[in-house]
């Protein structure tokens, strides 16, 4: 019988999972943060884990090369992964912001321009309120667009607002908050849920119980 797959991030979010899994029963000794392996096999080769890049969590699963993984709502949203989202774990916790000079006025009547890493959340939030808003996709460093005038505002995830403080900028309004969610494969759910369905039962009753692992 094959292993279960999950797919994490690689990373303090694959690490928060594999100490869940930890709690209800699904044990993985041969994982340590430093292996260059991107697989890894639990005790009881019941289940595998598959270390991938965060942004393609969503992918694996949705494509069936992964039957259960761990996401930030953050990069479902983005990717509009077509997957079972269906426990909010409490870790990763932080927001999606509108965030820019601190005199700048959202309300203006002239089309926004907004830098961002997010441009399908950015501009989904903004057509939600019926506003039109002009996309600048950015990498990285996107405190610096209103700064140096390529956009007007940015649309960024904030957790402490210190980067926002350091570089003159103010969070101008909260959009979302984030966190990371257990997501399953469609056809996964079905085929294979005798299998899977105790697993998601058993991580949301020791969310319920115990909060997340750790934020």
């Amino acid at each position: 019988m094959q292993p279960i797959k999950i797919a994490l991030a690689k990373g303090r979010l694959a690490d928060l999972t594999i100490e869940l899994l930890e709690q209800i029963g699904i044990i993985f000794t041969s994982y340590h943060k430093k292996s260059r392996k991107l697989m890894f096999l639990s005790d009881d080769s019941q289940f595998q884990l598959i270390l991938v890049k965060a942004t393609d969590v969503g992918t694996y699963v949705e494509n069936g090369a992964a039957d259960i993984g761990v996401a930030g709502k953050d990069t479902l949203l983005e990717a509009g992964s077509d997957v079972f989202e269906l426990v909010d774990l409490g870790f990763g916790q932080c927001k999606f912001a509108v965030a820019g000079r601190p005199d700048y006025d959202l309300n203006q009547s002239h089309q926004l321009t907004v830098g961002t890493k997010y441009p399908k959340i950015t501009k989904d939030y903004f057509n939600q309120q019926g506003k039109q808003v002009e996309t600048i996709k950015l990498n990285g460093s996107v405190e610096l667009a209103p700064l140096v005038g390529l956009s007007d505002v940015i649309v960024d995830i904030v957790e402490t607002g210190t980067t926002l403080k350091e570089n003159h900028l103010v969070e101008l309004e909260e959009m979302m908050d984030i966190s990371a969610r257990l997501i399953v494969n469609k056809a996964s759910f079905k085929t294979k849920d005798s299998r899977i369905r105790p697993v998601v039962e058993q991580v949301q009753a020791y969310v319920d119980t115990k909060g997340s692992v750790r934020s």
